[in-house]
């Protein structure tokens, strides 16, 4: 046991109709930038699939099922309100119906520190010069090209 506490959370490696995907640029006041796929902890009482759809619809404005879990990751980080966790990230795949992101719905915390977003090529994110998460994204997300759309719900 690390005493660290535990954060399960559902990550969203969210596709455009051009195979594009997007990631959002985060500017916590205590660390370099970073970019980091769409999604966060679970709230009481959801399991995984409920986190998925909530943060999908919370952080990108759209109402879409999140299909499967194709990946999972664990990992040690500080979150955004300053405690080392172990996380385990389950990782959705969703195609979107296009490259709209709505961030109404954001909370005070990613409006303060999540403010632009960006939909990226394995090209251009292999070409990025701050740090982004998973480190082993590009390899994760290519290996899923090809995999057959999830329906979505609008």
């Amino acid at each position: 046991m690390t005493g660290r506490p535990t954060r399960p959370s559902a990550r969203l490696l969210l596709c455009d109709p051009d195979g594009r995907l997007l990631l959002f640029r985060f500017t916590p006041p205590d660390r370099a930038p970073f970019w980091c796929t769409p999604g966060g902890a679970l709230d009481p009482g959801e399991d995984f699939p409920d986190a998925a759809r909530r943060e999908l619809l919370e952080e990108v404005g759209l109402i879409a099922e999140p299909g499967p879990v194709v990946a999972v990751r664990h990992a040690t980080f500080v979150s955004l309100e300053g405690v080392e966790v172990d996380a385990e990230e389950q990782y959705f795949l969703v195609h979107a119906p296009d490259d709209r992101v709505d961030p109404s719905r954001h909370t005070a915390l990613e409006r303060r520190v999540m403010q632009s977003w960006r939909w990226w090529t394995p090209e251009t994110l292999a070409a990025c010069t701050e740090a982004y998460f998973p480190v082993d994204l590009i390899p994760l997300w290519t290996g899923l090209v090809g995999a057959q759309p999830l329906e979505t719900l609008s």
